[in-house]
């Protein structure tokens, strides 16, 4: 039997035949490294170039008036953002953006050359005008990547995005700016007012969005997409009256100019209900304007100096002297004695007096307070002694936090009555020395005069509105600390303040109001002693005196100067003098908003002659 003969043909066959073998070897063996070995590495990276993750900004909260009108609101600008893993040329892509966002050709370059990086913005919160320069530039480049483009054509936006951001806006400008504060510019957290101490709630829940791109950034038809949506944040409405808050913030930048103050702090709050309608402070600031930001945190205008500052409240603080006594039973408006021109308390070098009263007279208890008497006060303190005068301050909420709505605040200082060791501490304190307060304190304070009695937490959010449109209204704590009748007695004592003492100036046309004047000198912590030239001066009132509306506290920081009134010069260093007028001008403004209407038989007596206190 013959042996098949191989030919050279034969063996190119089988030469062919193994090299397809060991190919088709070698292209299973790459497949199953690929499909199986390798297989979750592939899918990773595959993801990585074509599914994004972005996230949903939640809609931040709005802040409402008490009418519901918008004094911060969130809306949503136009953003240029960019994916530097996919920019080939980062200087071109900034050179043909840099002049329609209006940004630094070379700043841009920067932020695009980050290969490593999968995120970048080219421009934040663009106008509507920009939007529409960068959209028909990406559209131009687009055409490039189709191949149906002009010569002069630029491909160079390859991994820039168009999105919506929110950017928060506050609507009147610097209207109660330190009481809602501001939130920082790139993620919107809050960072000062309500806008800090109420971050969590309006900032809201952010949703995600998964979805598939092609290299170049443009989204793939029937592409995976996948959307958790954002929860949107609570809603504050709070108390303020855009009205009468105007008139405050008005009345407080006045008060600077007309009396050379360092600052002024104006509080308008409900007696009844405890709602502050206004809280102003100037030096003030707009939340919009950030390129000022700066110089207003180094003026100190970003303070509420309402709830941040305290200061030694000096006369006004005697009604709480008068009150407790009275409260007590220890004395009556009537009660009289003999007042000295001077008075020494052992412990103290010199003795107290009484401001443009050199000679003693015979003054009953209403007379003490009207003409605001140091040493008549002093000596109803002696008679209340310290343990219930220090009883009756805490009850007046003082040393205390007033309540947990108002950012910023502070608790003052009342000193423990084991710690008024000295035989001056109880007669200073009765005169507004050695207890800082703060001017919402003192204004909770003469609301509970008002209010029967009865001291009602001042508030300033009225209710948080859940997206779902349920409801979280605030409930104010309320406290009994004198009886209706001394509550009474005490309104038609600060009447007379104002109608024969030193709050004349604080007499209003129409309505029949009481108050308190107060002047103390101002102490300098840095030098631990009290200014020789510095005064804090204040006026405390309520209106109208027989139906109170309202409560105004007015404190003045340093004012300076002389007014020329008919025959005399009164400083403006005195309470009764710059800070009564001011209560006087806003009162008339708030009362008109409220619609309260006038009894037109009431008018001030220019016939009166006040001390200057």
């Amino acid at each position: 039997m013959l042996r098949p003969t191989w030919r050279t043909r034969d063996l190119r066959v089988v030469l062919v035949g193994v090299v397809f073998l060991l190919a088709w070897i070698g292209i299973g063996y790459r497949l199953f490294q690929v499909q199986v070995v390798e297989a979750a590495t592939f899918e990773a990276d595959g993801n990585d170039q074509r599914i994004r993750y972005e996230d949903i900004a939640a809609k931040r909260g709005t802040i409402y008036d008490r009418e519901y009108i918008e004094l911060a609101v969130s809306v949503d600008l136009p953003s240029v953002i960019a994916d530097p893993a996919l920019i080939a040329d980062p200087a071109e892509t900034a050179r043909v953006l840099a002049p329609l966002v209006g940004g630094n050709v070379a700043d841009i370059a920067e932020s695009l050359s980050r290969p490593d990086s999968r995120f970048a913005y080219v421009a934040k919160h663009i106008t509507i005008e920009q939007e529409k320069e960068v959209e028909a530039e990406m559209e131009l480049a687009a055409e490039c990547r189709s191949g149906d483009y002009p010569a002069s054509c630029s491909a160079a936006l390859d991994g820039i995005y168009m999105r919506n951001e929110p950017l928060r806006v506050y609507p009147s400008g610097d209207l109660a700016a330190q009481v809602l504060g501001l939130v920082q510019q790139d993620d919107q957290k809050g960072l000062e007012g309500l806008e800090a101490l109420y971050d969590e709630q309006l900032t809201g829940t952010p949703g995600t969005k998964v979805l598939e791109r092609d290299p170049a950034g443009i989204p793939i038809p029937l592409g995976e997409l996948l959307i958790e949506p954002a929860v949107a944040g609570v809603d504050l409405r709070t108390t303020i009256d855009r009205e009468i808050q105007h008139f405050a913030q008005q009345a407080a930048a006045d008060a600077m100019v007309d009396t050379g103050a360092k600052a002024a702090t104006i509080v308008v709050i409900s007696p009844r209900n405890g709602e502050i309608l206004a809280m102003a402070s100037a030096p003030t600031f707009d939340p919009n304007d950030r390129g000022s930001i700066g110089e207003a945190i180094e003026a100190g205008a970003l303070r509420n100096r309402a709830v941040t500052d305290v200061y030694e409240p000096g006369s006004t603080l005697k009604v709480v002297t008068v009150a407790a006594a009275l409260d007590s039973g220890i004395v009556t408006p009537q009660t009289g004695w003999w007042v000295p021109a001077a008075y020494e308390v052992e412990g103290k070098e010199d003795p107290y007096t009484d401001v443009k009263r050199e000679e003693g007279r015979q003054m009953s208890v209403a007379e003490i307070l009207t003409k605001s008497s140091n040493v008549g006060t002093i000596q109803i303190q002696e008679r209340l002694g310290n343990d219930l005068h220090h009883e009756y301050l805490e009850r007046f909420g003082l040393g205390q936090f007033t309540g947990d709505s108002v950012p910023g605040e502070v608790p003052g200082l009342l000193r423990p009555v084991n710690d008024w060791v000295s035989a001056t501490a109880g007669a200073s304190t009765a005169i507004g020395y050695r207890v800082d307060v703060t001017a919402l304190q003192m204004a909770a304070l003469f609301g509970t005069i008002a209010n029967d009695g009865v001291w009602v937490e001042p508030h300033i959010v009225s209710e948080m509105i859940h997206p779902d449109g349920s409801r979280d209204v605030t409930v104010p704590r309320q406290r009994p600390v004198i009886s209706e009748a001394t509550a009474r007695q005490m309104r038609e004592l600060l009447q007379g303040v104002v109608e024969q003492g030193t709050g004349r100036r604080a007499a209003i046309e129409g309505f029949a109001v009481g108050g308190k004047t107060g002047t103390t000198e101002k102490f300098l912590p840095e030098q631990g002693a009290y200014s020789e030239d510095d005064r804090i001066a204040s006026f405390i009132g309520i209106a109208p005196i027989d139906n109170p509306e309202i409560v105004i506290a007015v404190v003045l920081d340093s004012p300076h100067g002389e007014v020329q009134e008919e025959d005399q010069i009164a400083e403006l260093q005195f309470g009764g003098v710059s800070a009564a007028p001011i209560f006087a001008r806003v009162a008339r403004a708030a009362l008109q908003a409220l619609g309260v209407a006038p009894d037109l038989g009431v008018a001030p007596d220019p016939g009166a002659e006040p001390d200057d206190q």
